[in-house]
């Protein structure tokens, strides 16, 4: 069993254009927040990402966001988080959220949001860490990626041990028990298969 005393949710920092990203974000905030579970997310006051640190707040829950300098500068850092720390680059945000976090979490987003749930899943892949990673796929927005890494294990190119490192859910409260009860179970083993 995972304790999950933090979670770190990767989201856009646009609303996008679909009214159920927002109210996605809000209450995935509220309910960390009110499961005593805090949120580690990307410091910004904009788009999903304004909105998850609200829904934490709003039930006063404890929201820890790491910024960039240079996305700070801009005037997008949330100045009402429980802590805000300011990094140098990108690299040593996503190290930092990674650090203090028990688990991961993907909601819409771009380019940004994909590239830091694929790196954790494949540092989970590498056995960096054992945490757990999840996609909560809201109005089905995450379900042509879903469908290429199954892709990726049908053409061999990734393992159906590595794919199942990566929880799909509908439901909040659903996903997080399977977060609390995920075992990412020997990745070594399957890099050397890989390898050989």
């Amino acid at each position: 069993m995972n304790e999950l005393k933090r979670v770190c949710v990767f989201c856009g920092s646009s609303p996008g254009n679909d009214d159920r990203f927002a109210e996605a974000a809000g209450s995935v905030g509220r309910e960390l927040g009110r499961n005593g579970i805090g949120l580690v997310y990307g410091g910004g006051n904009v788009g999903l990402m304004g909105a998850v640190a609200d829904g934490a707040l709003s039930v006063g829950g404890e929201v820890i966001g790491v910024i960039p300098e240079a996305l700070e500068e801009k005037e997008l850092a949330h100045r009402g988080v429980t802590d805000l720390r300011v990094v140098r680059s990108m690299h040593e945000r996503k190290a930092m959220m990674a650090d203090l976090a028990d688990g991961f979490m993907a909601l819409p987003g771009g380019f940004g949001t994909m590239e830091e749930l694929c790196e954790i899943l494949t540092w989970g892949q590498l056995g960096i860490h054992r945490k757990p990673a999840a996609i909560l796929n809201v109005a089905g927005y995450y379900d042509p990626l879903i469908a290429m890494f199954d892709r990726a294990v049908d053409f061999r190119l990734l393992s159906r041990a590595n794919r199942a490192l990566v929880l799909v859910g509908t439901e909040m409260a659903d996903l997080l028990e399977r977060m609390r009860l995920f075992d990412p179970g020997d990745s070594e083993k399957w890099l050397h298969r890989a390898m050989a």
